[in-house]
């Protein structure tokens, strides 16, 4: 069974960090490239950040960048997200999905990235208090 997971989600306060984690099952992780989302209440899902196959290759929203980094460990067949310096605007539901490599190279910071990827985990809370 195809399956990614999320995890490493939580309550943090401002300033503070987490790193999330997405562990894929039933296929090798390494053939494709990874993106993480986020959902807001309200808010359409966006794409914050991706790596690619060649993990030196990566992209990130403008919101995030510079504060958030994207990984992956192919031998554990998971993808990271550390980010750190969390903001109260950082509060949604995070996704990781795959798609093929290329991945979108523009779009980042917006929706527009979601239509390129096929499969999605279930989410992981983050929650950022003032």
């Amino acid at each position: 069974q195809v399956q990614l997971v999320e995890s490493g989600g939580g309550l943090v306060q401002s300033g503070h960090s987490l790193r999330l984690s997405c562990v894929a099952s039933g296929f090798r992780l390494d053939y494709w490239a990874v993106g993480w989302f986020r959902q807001a209440p309200g808010k359409e899902r966006e794409g914050i950040a991706c790596v690619d196959t060649d993990e030196d290759i990566t992209y990130y929203g403008e919101s995030v960048k510079g504060r958030f980094t994207i990984s992956r460990d192919n031998a554990k067949n998971t993808a990271y997200l550390e980010m750190n310096n969390l903001k109260p605007d950082d509060t949604a539901v995070y996704y990781c999905a795959t798609t093929l490599s290329p991945p979108p190279k523009t779009g980042w910071g917006t929706s527009a990235p979601n239509r390129a990827f096929g499969s999605w985990g279930q989410g992981t809370q983050v929650t950022v208090s003032p």
